[in-house]
């Protein structure tokens, strides 16, 4: 079952990232190149220092230039990431490429590769909820809170763990079929974004 490969190697990045906690560290990928296992590991790697890069930049008293070149860097990421989830659908319209959807077929409301996306934000959730619910530091009324999340998170992803594969089976026996749609993002295109191409012009005469 996919699920529980993605939830075992994003469990695996999420724990590997921790040793070192470091927002710029840069990690050895297990696995081989290529290979759904690596580029799942590559994608939770990159959610993982964004959750980081997201909890330092609402610090109140960040310094102004620190926290916009921190903005640009979450920006980098959000795009990387795009384009990876998009590479993890190849992936999968590779699979699926000799399959014939059935006459009265569905599609469904999200790509593989867009479900198991929240998939791996689902195990950071758990991952610091979790880190919630034990710290020492707070009340008990804190931890028991947490705790009553964490429960949830935890049936939440098994609950979609669940829908991923049966969204992968129904695609295999052709009940559903996959249209991949670009993310097309605007904001990080200067000839999209008014506010960069109103200064392009500004700057070009």
């Amino acid at each position: 079952m996919i699920s529980k490969l993605c939830n075992q190697i994003f469990d695996q990045s999420i724990n590997d990232y921790h040793i070192n906690n470091e927002i710029d560290f840069e990690p050895k990928n297990p696995y081989q190149t290529a290979t759904i296992e690596f580029l799942l590991y590559k994608k939770n790697w990159i959610d993982t220092a964004q959750w980081h890069m997201e909890d330092v930049v609402r610090n109140p008293n960040i310094d102004c230039a620190e926290g916009l070149k921190l903005k640009r860097k979450i920006d980098a990421s959000n795009q990387e990431r795009t384009d990876l989830v998009e590479y993890i659908d190849s992936y999968f319209l590779e699979r699926f490429e000799g399959i014939q959807p059935k006459a009265d077929a569905k599609i469904n409301t999200e790509s593989p590769a867009w479900a198991i996306d929240r998939l791996s934000i689902l195990g950071l959730k758990i991952f610091h909820m979790n880190e919630e619910a034990e710290r020492i530091d707070a009340s008990e009324q804190h931890r028991a809170t947490c705790s009553d999340k964490l429960s949830v998170l935890l049936r939440q992803r098994t609950d979609l763990s669940k829908s991923i594969d049966e969204l992968i089976s129904d695609i295999e026996n052709g009940d559903k079929y996959m249209r991949v749609y670009k993310q097309l993002k605007m904001y990080n295109d200067p000839s999209l974004n008014p506010i960069l191409y109103s200064l392009n012009k500004e700057n070009n005469g």
